[in-house]
């Protein structure tokens, strides 16, 4: 009977590792988190029934910490706990190939093409990054403003390039596939549906145009967001 009982156990352990094996590494850190936070829950329980509550506390703490049910956590565990881990979205244009951290709301971008091919935006001028503007299609333009707002935050003022000019030319009408959707979010192939959803609010926080966004850039977010949840329907 008893070794009836471990082969039934061994086959679910092997089941369920096998499970977790398929699963994308940031969907297999939460599934850990939530596996390891139920069992520190459940032996925390049992121990406090049996009356070894200084036991059972560190692995109340521990388990309802992993699970995320404890709000006010000490500043030092949740800023290592809530940091996401270095997620970062992309998305490219005829011009411009740009990349959005999502921990940092940092915007970094390569030009793809003209006479400033192969330059990062960083190292241009605001005067060339100017006559980039000038040259843009409507999508290039759209990263160039947000990737403006944040490099110098009074360019729209002072004359550097007319926001307005040219807005809506050159969108594109195509749908957006699914490889840029991903990408777009900074999510690989295959994520969980609860990924995507996280990973559509982290950028929608940082595209608040208080924080440099621009109503394109969250158009983009919003249809990704919608391409890929329509895949697990």
């Amino acid at each position: 009977m008893m070794l009836a009982i471990g082969l039934v156990a061994l086959l679910l352990a092997l089941w369920g590792l096998d499970r977790l094996a398929k699963l994308d590494p940031k969907t297999l850190v939460t599934r850990l988190s939530q596996i390891g936070g139920g069992l520190a829950l459940a032996a925390g329980l049992l121990l406090a029934v049996t009356g070894r509550f200084l036991v059972a506390a560190p692995l109340l703490f521990a388990g309802l910490s992993l699970l995320g049910w404890l709000p006010n956590r000490p500043a030092g565990w949740s800023q290592r706990t809530q940091r996401s881990t270095g997620q970062v979205s992309r998305a490219r244009t005829a011009l411009l190939d740009m990349e959005l951290d999502h921990d940092s709301g940092e915007m970094r971008g390569t030009v793809t093409a003209g006479t400033h091919q192969g330059r990062a935006l960083a190292d241009l001028t605001l005067a060339e990054l100017g006559d980039l503007y000038a040259a843009a299609d409507g999508d290039s333009r759209a990263l160039l403003e947000a990737y403006l707002d944040r490099r110098a935050p009074g360019w729209r003022e002072d004359g550097e390039a007319d926001a307005a000019a040219g807005r809506g030319e050159g969108r594109r009408d195509g749908a957006m596939s699914e490889q840029e959707a991903y990408e777009i979010l900074g999510l690989e192939p295959g994520a969980a549906a609860e990924d995507i959803r996280r990973a559509h609010r982290t950028l929608m926080k940082r595209l608040h145009p208080d924080q440099g966004g621009t109503d394109w850039l969250a158009a983009r977010v919003n249809e990704a967001k919608d391409v890929l949840l329509r895949h697990h329907r």
